[in-house]
């Protein structure tokens, strides 16, 4: 702990510094509060992402060994570009996806077998999918770095800089009160030594 002045000056600037963190702690564990509820909304978005992902490649399993048939059907999908934009939750900047854009090449349909088409289909839907997730846990992983700070502040605040600030009040308080009764004690000696004298 610092060794502090015992004026009154001091006192009155430990006073300030209190008012100040008890003013700003409920807005530091209220943002703590939104960022934990976001990351709970990130999560559970993210987790609905995962499970219609699971959805798909469930669906797959009946015709999943097709693809082992040489008909190249990677060149026919191609994720050509991602879109975001920036969105703010309590304060954290966090990119939002506004939009996928796969391109779709054509194929000759009399040189392919018959399911490149859904296979095709099913691919840019995972695609998409996949884009969001990684998305979504981008947002979570900022959110949650933001929401760690956070924390580090708030326990700053309730375990540290209050109760010193309050434990400085009070030994101010102690000294100021000591050297005021020893002045009235002096001034008592030395109004008793003039009237002795």
């Amino acid at each position: 702990m610092a060794r502090i002045k015992h004026t009154k000056n001091e006192l009155k600037a430990q006073r300030e510094a209190l008012a100040r963190f008890e003013r700003f702690l409920p807005m530091l564990q209220l943002k703590k509060q939104q960022l934990q509820m976001e990351i709970q909304k990130t999560a559970a978005a993210a987790a609905e992402v995962e499970r219609e992902e699971a959805g798909i490649h469930g669906k797959l399993k009946p015709w999943v060994r097709l693809f082992s048939e040489p008909a190249g059907v990677e060149q026919f999908v191609e994720l050509t570009d991602v879109f975001m934009e920036e969105g703010n939750i309590a304060g954290v900047t966090i990119p939002v996806l506004k939009e996928a854009v796969i391109r779709r090449c054509d194929c000759d349909l009399f040189a392919t077998p018959t399911w490149v088409d859904d296979a095709v289909v099913v691919l840019e839907d995972l695609i998409r999918l996949r884009v969001k997730r990684e998305i979504l846990h981008e947002q979570q992983r900022l959110i949650e770095e933001e929401l760690r700070i956070t924390t580090q502040r708030v326990n700053l605040f309730e375990k540290v800089k209050i109760p010193e600030a309050r434990e400085n009040i009070r030994i101010i308080k102690i000294f100021l009160g000591e050297e005021q009764t020893a002045a009235v004690v002096r001034g008592k000696l030395a109004k008793k030594l003039t009237q002795a004298a």
